[in-house]
């Protein structure tokens, strides 16, 4: 898999986890939503996504992504 696609795959995973855990368990967990859209938000901005970094470091390959332009 390449590394677009596992950046919004862990995204999504925490977003939709972050939810849940929010709804079911505790509603501080809707911070950690926040923080992840908040992370989101800023990287588009600034082109800088710190699970990149460690994506990359971990060995993921870079590729096209075929939705992107």
């Amino acid at each position: 898999m390449i590394l677009s696609k596992f950046i919004k795959l862990i995204a999504g995973s925490f977003i939709i986890i972050s939810v849940l855990l929010g709804h079911y368990v505790n509603q501080y967990w809707f911070f950690f939503t926040l923080f992840v859209g908040v992370n989101l938000l800023q990287s588009s901005f600034t082109n800088w996504c710190l699970l990149e970094k460690i994506l990359l470091k971990a060995g993921v390959k870079e590729g096209t992504d075929t939705c992107s332009i």
